[in-house]
């Protein structure tokens, strides 16, 4: 089975193939199957928008068997689950990190450190020809800072406290991040029903 991932992050590509490997023959991101396409995200969920994703990649990409995508994002409950599905343009399209992260700071300026929660969330989609789209969701909750931590990692991870490390997502190296991350939790859940469909 080939299974087409639908990114071209090596990181990500890396972190998959590590967790669902044995499950397919070979597992390739779009660069490497020769497809280029720009898929809408515009799901109120982030599982609405994985499920898209990968449906829409696998219709165009007649040598695999299966594509998987995932989307991922900041939800605080303050803000009763945003910046959500719209994390990556949170400040506005055309803005980067580092506006998104200030604009939440200054929305979350007011709330109390008691109720500043909040998690990370991964929906993965796997979109299999022939059969039905699994979707499995990964989590991992923390604390939104007031002020950024950090030099490592991406988007919000310097806002956001990891309370069993007592670090920010930000200050944990890249290792450490991937063991307990969304993602991870998201790609294992994933496994788990691929190894019930043995």
């Amino acid at each position: 089975m080939k299974l087409v991932i639908a990114s071209n992050n090596k990181h990500k590509v890396t972190e998959i193939k590590a967790i669902l490997g044995p499950y397919f023959d070979e597992i390739l991101s779009l660069r490497d199957a020769g497809i280029s396409i720009d898929v809408e995200e515009d799901g109120d969920t982030f599982a609405a928008n994985a499920k898209k994703k990968a449906e829409e990649v696998l219709a165009v990409a007649s040598e695999a068997d299966a594509v998987l995508s995932d989307d991922s994002g900041l939800a605080v409950d303050a803000l009763n689950g945003a910046p959500g599905v719209y994390s990556a343009r949170y400040a506005g399209d055309g803005h980067d990190d580092e506006a998104n992260n200030k604009k939440l700071l200054e929305d979350m300026e007011s709330v109390p450190d008691g109720e500043r929660t909040c998690r990370f969330v991964s929906a993965i989609a796997l979109a299999r020809k022939g059969q039905e789209t699994l979707i499995t969701l990964g989590a991992v909750e923390g604390q939104l800072l007031r002020a950024p931590r950090g030099e490592s990692g991406f988007g919000y991870d310097p806002l956001f406290f990891y309370e069993p490390a007592g670090k920010s997502f930000a200050e944990l190296t890249a290792e450490e991040k991937n063991l307990v991350s969304h993602r991870k939790r998201g790609l294992e859940a994933m496994r788990e029903l691929l190894e019930q469909e043995k």
